[in-house]
């Protein structure tokens, strides 16, 4: 079932559904790299996001070795973790952050043009409107 639905897809399926997870590890591993001492709570809080997603992708930004996990005691003298980025994680960063940037570039420059058309067009009718008010 899964193979017929990811036929029916076609390529660009793919990439539109990895989006949002590569985004979602591109954010969690810029706060991991700024903030390793958030409990998953926190960076779930931070990013705006549920528990269990936040789970679920540091397991698997674990399971890629992009992330290391270190326990250490905290002021409470409880035991807590800290998440730390490894040197592929850090490099692995990079990656996503340069496609990320790509893609946002040319999202811009696609409403830039957007936004020109539409005033082009409403200069159009405006000058229209102008010209039967007379």
């Amino acid at each position: 079932m899964v193979s017929t639905l990811q036929n029916r897809a076609g390529p660009n399926q793919s990439a539109l559904t990895e989006r949002p997870m590569e985004d979602t590890h591109l954010r969690l591993l810029r706060l991991i790299e700024a903030r390793p001492e958030l409990s998953q709570r926190d960076l779930a809080r931070e990013l705006g996001t549920s528990l269990g997603k936040v789970n679920y992708c540091l397991n698997a930004l674990i399971d890629k070795g992009l992330v290391k996990v270190r326990n250490f005691r905290n002021s409470n003298n409880k035991l807590a973790y800290a998440y730390l980025l490894t040197p592929r994680g850090i490099e692995s960063k990079a990656t996503i952050t340069v496609k990320f940037l790509k893609r946002k570039m040319a999202e811009y420059e696609t409403l830039k043009a957007e936004i020109e058309q539409l005033q082009r067009e409403v200069g159009q009718h405006e000058v229209s409107e102008l010209g039967e008010r007379k």
